[in-house]
């Protein structure tokens, strides 16, 4: 009887030791499956992603040109910048898979910045949709799989917008602090705007070839931003910490 008992303890505690792991195993699935949903709503409904909690991401917006990207990417290589997001209008990307396959060696993640680069506030639903539809098609013949990130192409969007993106999966992101290098203001003015950025900001930066100074600018922004946070990718940003977020922009 006693040994029955016994038994039956150990059988007890295995099975409990077996349900404690399947817990935590189907948990922790669970919250990486919920780590990597695309598309970020509320009970308001879905919403731009403008700044996170943990990391500084840098990001980059191309839609046109092919004379500044490639010496920006060597300057984020150079300066051991790893995680970057490059946001690329499709008509862009179709016209200059190289620098696009550049971008993706350096292992720097890819969003979208729709297909002709028109301001969605003005399209129609029906056009948003066509024109991010376009876009993804480009990328996937690039062999770009996974871009679930969207970026309104003149940072302009509205209900409309949030709705056509959260239906085709993507997430809509903006950006908490605006360095203006597309206005050439100088090197130091880049600079001054862009270091504020503090744990939690996305940054708004391009490589078109209206970007003349932002090459230059990146060895001194990046010594002091990495200061402050680690450089992070927007997905990751996502992922790994609360978001704030806006309705219309």
């Amino acid at each position: 009887m006693n040994f029955f008992m016994v038994f039956n303890g150990r059988k007890v505690k295995q099975l409990m030791l077996i349900l404690v792991v399947s817990f935590f195993t189907a948990l922790f699935f669970y919250s990486q499956s919920a780590a990597n949903v695309s598309v970020f709503s509320t009970k308001e409904g879905p919403k731009a992603v403008y700044k996170g909690e943990k990391g500084i991401a840098l990001t980059f917006d191309i839609g046109w040109g092919d004379e500044k990207a490639a010496p920006i990417i060597e300057a984020l290589d150079k300066e051991g910048v790893k995680s970057a997001t490059f946001f690329l209008s499709g008509s862009w990307a179709e016209r200059h898979p190289d620098i696009v396959n550049k971008i993706v060696k350096q292992g720097y993640e890819i969003g979208s910045l729709g297909y002709a680069y028109e301001d969605y506030t003005e399209l129609d639903s029906n056009k948003i949709k066509t024109d991010i539809i376009k876009a993804q098609e480009v990328f996937n013949k690039l062999n770009i799989k996974k871009v679930k990130l969207l970026r309104s192409p003149t940072g302009h969007f509205d209900e409309k917008t949030l709705k056509v993106a959260e239906n085709l999966g993507l997430t809509v992101v903006h950006w908490s602090v605006n360095s203006d290098d597309w206005k050439n203001p100088g090197v130091e003015k880049i600079v001054k705007k862009t270091v504020r950025a503090k744990n939690g900001d996305i940054i708004l930066l391009h490589a078109s070839d209206s970007a003349r100074q932002t090459a230059q600018a990146i060895p001194t922004l990046v010594k002091e931003l990495s200061k402050k946070s680690n450089f992070i990718s927007v997905s990751d940003m996502i992922a790994n910490g609360k978001v704030k977020t806006t309705l219309i922009q």
